[in-house]
């Protein structure tokens, strides 16, 4: 058909767009609860409990998302998923109580878990038309509004108020929807448009419509899940415990301390700037494995480092190795289940998220906060492992 690679280009920079959107108000979100915190009166273990609602929100709404990507197509369900995220962001800052913030959070986490189901599974559908393993470069951009996002929130921070900032933040999250969604909404899915004329390429899908999976497939589906279980266990950890590791355990300054994490994202964000040549170089299965292994030694560094040059080495590698596992699981999930599969793998990845941060503080405690670390090092060795099994379930 005419004009299909232009569809196709048109489709990519939108997903990448909306890829990007979703870092940057999560990130701006993030920034600002300090803030918001002391404008509550939470105590801390309050301010916890309040913070659930993003997290029982997604997880809730994301199993629901791939039945309603199904039936309504992944596409505007991207762009509703993009407006609730928008209009959702600006309301912490008018609660004034934990309890309050918890109830909105609910509310911003499930546009947050949908819209994540909704264009990854975008997304999966135009990798499979490009022929190319692009499913990183979406992931890149996400990584890259969340840096934004993140900057951004620490210079406006003293000069505007929470209220200000994240209603700034739904201003700019509804222009970008109204632009890039005008795409998504014009230009249908590709594997809509290519069913008809190749049914060859079709039969996946339908072998993973609505009547589900064949157990092998669907065998294979929780097994990427775990993969992407692994790898966001590491991220949350990082997210949460870096810092306090290069503060507590190696005298760095506090302004030092911060840069950990950074260096661990900006690797992050390279690596998966990369990820497509190392898909097509080496395949999905060595980029897990080898991504895995890297991680895992990365993380050792990181975690014993004698000296604080050798802990950020070590979250350098650490963030070059986790980077293109949580992309691929994905999108090999997806491929095998659809939006069904994408929102199992996303659950299982944003399980592991939660998971990390209280599963190191645990740990800290019976142990030692390096020890504790070490096991984001564990999991990703068990995420390279777990990349041998399904190519051994899928083969046999």
């Amino acid at each position: 058909m005419p004009g299909n690679g232009n569809d196709l280009t048109r489709l990519r920079i939108a997903l990448t767009t909306f890829f990007a959107l979703d870092g940057f108000i999560f990130a701006g979100w993030v920034v600002r609860i300090p803030a918001i915190k002391h404008q509550t009166g939470a105590s801390a273990s309050g301010l916890g409990l309040a913070l659930l609602g993003v997290s029982a929100g997604a997880v809730v709404t994301m199993m629901i998302t791939g039945r309603l990507c199904r039936r309504y197509g992944n596409h505007k369900v991207t762009v509703v998923c993009g407006i609730l995220l928008s209009l959702s962001v600006a309301l912490p800052p008018l609660t004034h109580s934990a309890l309050t913030l918890g109830a909105v959070l609910l509310v911003f986490g499930a546009a947050y878990g949908g819209i994540n189901v909704a264009f990854n599974s975008a997304a999966v559908d135009l990798v499979r038309a490009l022929r190319r393993p692009v499913m990183p470069s979406f992931h890149a951009a996400f990584s890259l509004g969340g840096m934004i996002g993140a900057g951004l929130g620490g210079l406006v921070a003293g000069a505007l108020s929470p209220t200000r900032h994240l209603l700034g933040l739904t201003l700019i999250g509804l222009l970008v929807t109204a632009l890039a969604g005008r795409t998504l909404l014009r230009v249908e899915a590709p594997a809509l448009r290519v069913e008809a004329p190749a049914p060859a390429r079709s039969a996946p899908r339908a072998e993973s419509s609505s009547r589900g999976a064949k157990p092998r497939a669907r065998g294979l589906v929780v097994i990427f899940g775990l993969i992407a279980l692994c790898t966001a266990y590491g991220e949350g950890a990082l997210a949460d415990w870096s810092a306090l590791h290069l503060e507590q355990d190696l005298d760095a300054s506090p302004g030092v301390a911060a840069v950990g994490y950074s260096c661990f994202a900006l690797a992050m964000t390279i690596g998966r700037l990369i990820g497509s040549r190392l898909l097509e170089r080496l395949g999905q299965t060595r980029t897990l494995v080898y991504g895995g292994t890297t991680a895992s030694i990365g993380m050792l560094l990181g975690a014993l480092a004698p000296a604080l040059w050798v802990a950020l080495i070590g979250f350098v590698v650490t963030g070059l190795g986790l980077a293109n596992l949580f992309p691929v699981a994905v999108e090999r999930a997806g491929t095998l289940a659809g939006p069904d599969g994408v929102a199992v793998a996303s659950t299982f990845g944003y399980g592991g998220m939660l998971l990390g941060p209280p599963a190191i503080g645990f740990m800290a405690d019976w142990f030692s906060l390096p020890v504790a670390l070490t096991s984001v090092a564990a999991l990703a060795a068990t995420a390279a492992a777990i990349a041998l099994l399904a190519r051994r379930t899928a083969t046999g």
